[in-house]
């Protein structure tokens, strides 16, 4: 059975029947607007009431078009549509008429899986060689025991190399990664083979190349505020509340996407309106397919995140689901690397406890004033269940938001690391991996740009160097020279990761496919309705945990990330009879048996079920 699936979006251009397209735009700065089809010259169009421009008229997929604006504040200016679903070249160049039902899908039965199966694997689909390399590498991701892949931002960006938050046109896949219907060829093939496909998508801001709204449409942005990015965008307009809505709506439904990652937020102005998002997706998408709604929230929003058991049929019942768990992250890393400058410094002091609240409860900071920021951070998290955060030791911000973009690899004990990555994959909260992770890559991940203006570039680079120039580290200006250049092409090319020689990233795969092998047996269909225990620091850099399963079982996992051996009593741990080891990482079960937790090291047991549904 094969089916084609398209989003009638209330702008943009859409094919209304065989032959004809409605041409329909927000343009309340402008006295008038036209249309203009190559081949074709200018046609007016419509005005109708509350600032909106409107064209229907004979035209075929693959024309292309922009609009011709008649600006109150600059007269004249001819730019893309900002509702796009392609473009022909770059974001300076006319967009494209694309017919939605074009692609036949070959698993439109498809319906998700549930969350609580989810590994995601972060990528950037630049790196990977565009939707067509993805694709090629997708059934090696599934048999890893990758359940679900997430994109980088898509939407169309200056250039060719971008890391894809610097989007202006969100509904247009960029053409340098392919066209929309290889995406839709790679989402399909992803379904065909048991993974999802998730999407990061960028609500907060615009780029700063190739967005002209501020000309014809300068309601779009507040006047009052700003953001990190530049001019924040007004969600009290119903107008652009709807465009951003549409938007969420057209990837999950004209693409089949089974989740997206909102980015940063928090520098949102409207937070009423995330909640409006997500109620409109579930009520819109209802218990159809499982889809899956995820947060960037520096805020730590508990509010908005999955609140306690699932219906039965295991859909869910709350607006979002999880929230990348930063605070997990930067305990980690504080741990194996021993940094503490800029944000870490809020999680060197006591980091196993840290860690073990974020085992127990979810976040560290909810409520209490941050070291860093010196203001209170974070709302309670005690009563969410453990996959309503996900955690990772690594992803695109973390790694490339440093100068010179290291990974672990290159900063941890490599057999820490490992037992820091088995703690990540076998916990009960969703684990994430950033592509290369699974063979244990030592490329950087740099920022990068392809912006073609040189007072821009000139810009990028230059503030990159301030960045990093608070830091005592770079206090040599000779140093900051040394930065890569976002700009380069060669910047882009040394991201890119690559195994390595074996048997090193032989061996990495391997225990990646042993992990999420334990996972998806013995962890991943007992999630629902998992509950922590206990969670506590049992040496300067190790934690022991316990997590009641549903089935009444108890995961019992104790690590230690030091290489320095526990020496206290693990009584509890000792005499857990019956357990069944699900993994460990060299000697651990004997060295507990001699009343000692050995150095870089990690234990997972699991507590039989009593009668009574209780563990042992």
């Amino acid at each position: 059975m094969s089916a084609r699936f398209s989003w009638n979006l209330p702008f943009g251009a859409q094919v209304t029947e065989p032959g004809r397209v409605r041409f329909r735009v927000w343009a309340p700065g402008a006295r008038s607007v036209a249309v203009d089809i190559t081949g074709r010259g200018r046609l007016p169009m419509d005005a109708e009431p509350q600032g909106w421009f409107a064209l229907e008229t004979a035209c075929d997929p693959g024309a292309t078009y922009r609009y011709v604006f008649d600006t109150i504040s600059q007269g004249e200016l001819v730019a893309p549509d900002p509702a796009s679903r392609g473009q022909a070249g770059d974001v300076f160049d006319p967009s494209l008429v694309v017919d939605a039902q074009a692609y036949v899908w070959q698993y439109p039965q498809w319906r998700g899986r549930p969350w609580e199966e989810t590994v995601l694997y972060e990528l950037h689909p630049g790196a990977m060689g565009g939707f067509a390399g993805i694709r090629q590498r997708l059934a090696e991701l599934a048999e890893l025991g990758i359940t679900a892949i997430e994109l980088m931002p898509v939407a169309e960006f200056p250039g060719a190399h971008n890391w894809g938050y610097d989007g202006v046109l969100p509904f247009a896949p960029d053409a340098s990664y392919g066209t929309p219907e290889q995406l839709k060829a790679l989402i399909d093939t992803a379904h065909g083979l048991g993974m999802m496909v998730f999407l990061d998508v960028v609500y907060n801001h615009f780029g700063p190349d190739g967005n002209y709204l501020h000309a014809y449409a300068p309601e779009f942005f507040r006047q009052d505020m700003q953001t990190l990015w530049g001019a924040t965008i007004d969600f009290r307009r119903p107008e652009v509340d709807d465009f951003f809505t549409q938007n969420a709506l057209y990837w999950l439904q004209e693409y089949r996407f089974d989740g997206l990652r909102l980015d940063a937020v928090h520098a949102i102005c409207e937070p009423a309106w995330l909640e409006r998002l997500g109620q409109r997706i579930r009520t819109e998408i209802g218990g159809q397919r499982h889809v899956h709604l995820v947060l960037e929230h520096d805020g730590n929003a508990a509010h908005l995140l999955g609140h306690g058991h699932p219906p039965d049929d295991g859909r869910s019942s709350h607006v979002y689901d999880a929230q990348w768990n930063d605070d997990a992250h930067h305990v980690l890393h504080v741990l194996l690397t021993g940094e503490d400058s800029g944000y870490y410094a809020a999680y060197a002091e006591e980091p196993a406890a840290k860690l073990a609240r974020c085992l127990q409860q979810g976040f560290v900071y909810q409520g209490e004033v941050s070291p860093y920021s010196g203001e209170p951070r974070g709302e309670p998290s005690a009563d969410l269940p453990p996959t309503a955060f996900v955690n990772f030791l690594q992803n695109h911000d973390q790694i490339g938001n440093r100068a010179f973009g290291e990974r672990l690899t290159v900063l941890a004990h490599p057999l820490a690391l490992h037992a820091a990555q088995a703690l990540v994959l076998l916990a009960p909260q969703i684990p994430m991996l950033f592509m290369g992770e699974e063979f244990c890559a030592v490329q950087p991940f740099l920022y990068f740009t392809s912006h073609r203006d040189e007072a821009l570039v000139k810009a990028v680079r230059e503030g990159r160097r301030r960045e990093f120039a608070r830091f005592p580290q770079f206090a040599d200006p000779a140093l900051l020279e040394q930065i890569p250049d976002p700009n380069s092409f060669a910047t882009f090319v040394s991201s890119i990761p690559e195994p390595g020689p074996a048997p090193g990233s032989a061996a990495c795969l391997r225990r990646v496919a042993e992990l999420l092998h334990i996972r998806k047996l013995h962890i991943a269909p007992y999630l629902r309705g998992a509950r922590a225990l206990e969670a506590r620091a049992i040496g300067p850099k190790a934690v022991h945990a316990r997590w009641r399963l549903s089935n009444g079982s108890v995961l019992n996992i104790t690590v230690n990330l030091a290489e320095q051996a526990v020496q206290e009593s693990l009584d509890q741990l000792a005499q857990s009879a019956g357990a069944d080891v699900l993994f460990d990482s060299g000697g651990a079960l004997e060295a507990v048996a001699e009343g000692r937790f050995p150095g870089h090291a990690i234990l997972a047991l699991r507590e039989p079920a009593t009668g009574d549904g209780r563990s042992a």
